[in-house]
């Protein structure tokens, strides 16, 4: 019951049948929504799939930020772009392993 109608129970004026009705019809949204978010809290399996998801997505972004700064790096000189293709490298095998370990 919403504040209104319960004060109006107490203090002994009777709710119209209109504003139970609608009364009931918020409660029974509400129950809905609440039962909607247990519902999607209790779902695990859709969680830690979402989750994955979010850290595959991360760690591809990685290997190309890692790619870009491999491609740069390597126009500096070759130690440094030798050293650059070896992170690039790693962090692509990171990212692989990552995602299949899912």
């Amino acid at each position: 019951m919403t504040r209104e109608l319960s004060e109006a129970a107490h203090e002994g004026a009777a709710a119209t049948p209109d504003e139970l009705r609608a009364e009931i019809e918020r409660a029974r949204a509400d129950l809905g929504d609440t039962v909607a978010a247990l519902a999607a809290k209790a779902d695990v399996k859709a969680r830690v799939k979402d989750r994955a998801g979010e850290l595959r997505e991360r760690a591809a972004e990685r290997a190309r930020a890692t790619g870009a700064e491999t491609r740069s790096a390597a126009t500096r000189g070759p130690a440094l772009g030798a050293v650059a293709v070896g992170a690039g490298v790693l962090a692509a095998g990171i990212a692989a392993w990552l995602t299949r370990r899912r």
